[in-house]
């Protein structure tokens, strides 16, 4: 079985983007691209909250049954 997982290689340290979809011992192949990533924190996954703030005029009536939907509800 070949499966593909992205990840980054920085300082002698490989660090996988995903769980491997296995739990034994196995062969593994690294391929290394000419992209290089500029700053280390885009790696780093969102913290929670951080778009808090950034949705200003959200209508009233936001939550409201829409007419075009009308006939399947």
């Amino acid at each position: 079985m070949l499966t593909t997982i992205q990840g980054t290689y920085s300082n002698g340290v490989v660090v996988l983007n995903e769980q491997p979809p296995t739990t034994k011992p196995v062969k593994v192949l690294i391929t290394f691209t000419e992209e290089t990533i500029a700053n280390a924190e885009q790696q780093q996954p969102k913290k929670a909250g951080f778009g808090k703030g950034t949705f200003l005029n959200v209508a009233a009536d936001f939550d409201a049954p829409l007419e075009d939907l009308k006939d399947y509800m």
